[in-house]
């Protein structure tokens, strides 16, 4: 599990999706989230729920910025406290303030023990699950193909025009399937996936120009610029964060 603390953050989160639910505690002003065909807007003091795959956005408020945490968990966590049945959250705007409040406590510098932490955060994300969680399997892919294509070869530099000629079909279809099958451009897809390739490389690598260019950016700046968008921090803080990666 990830947690993420952002402060003032004024830079928007373009559209994009995670493979983890993000349970996100809004601190300071109306948090915003974009899904397709409608805005919700969360105020201080609510939870803030997006599913595995679901595609969003988020626009940071510009002058004083938003503050919030957020937990990124893994769908296998929630699944074993679902008898191992998919959850789906469709209310994604809760007020709880007893879990938000237990929430709260457990992003701060813990003064447990290591089982202690645990347990309280199995026993939070349970009661999450209980209240609010309803049964869903997760979409299919249709078109596992193109991912699977654009997975393989994320680290190469992507032609709209080539890839879209290897399935037999003009730029302007593909990018219309595409779309319409995972809510996010080809070349938003292969850069998401790059980094994901590159928050894994940054727990064990020192060197971060070559953290880049393994995982198919030119430089640094490219890498720090498109990072930035998605997880809210740059490469070095991801990795020297103490507290960025809790291990159950």
């Amino acid at each position: 599990m990830e947690i993420l603390y952002a402060q003032h953050h004024r830079l928007d989160f373009p559209d994009h999706t995670h493979d983890t639910f993000n349970i996100a505690l809004i601190l300071n002003q109306t948090f915003s989230v974009k899904l397709p065909g409608k805005v919700l807007r969360a105020p201080i003091g609510n939870l803030c729920i997006t599913n595995p795959q679901e595609v969003h956005a988020t626009p940071c408020e510009q002058i004083m910025g938003n503050t919030f945490t957020t937990f990124y968990v893994a769908p296998d966590v929630l699944k074993s406290m679902n008898g191992e049945a998919d959850v789906f959250f469709e209310e994604k705007v809760i007020y709880d303030e007893a879990l938000f409040l237990e929430f709260l406590s457990l992003s701060r510098k813990p003064s447990d023990t290591a089982a202690q932490y645990e347990r309280r955060m199995l026993n939070c994300l349970a009661v999450l699950v209980q209240k609010y969680a309803v049964p869903s399997t997760f979409k299919s892919s249709d078109l596992r193909l193109f991912h699977e294509f654009l997975d393989e070869h994320r680290q190469q530099s992507f032609s709209l025009a080539d890839t879209a000629k290897k399935f037999g079909m003009d730029s302007f279809k593909f990018l219309r399937l595409f779309k319409q099958e995972t809510g996010l451009t080809p070349n938003r897809y292969v850069i998401q996936k790059r980094i994901e390739a590159a928050k894994d490389l940054l727990l064990h690598a020192d060197d971060l120009l070559e953290v880049a260019v393994s995982t198919g950016f030119y430089d640094v700046p490219h890498l720090t610029r498109e990072f930035k968008k998605i997880v809210g921090v740059s490469p070095g803080v991801y990795r020297n964060s103490a507290f960025n990666i809790v291990q159950f």
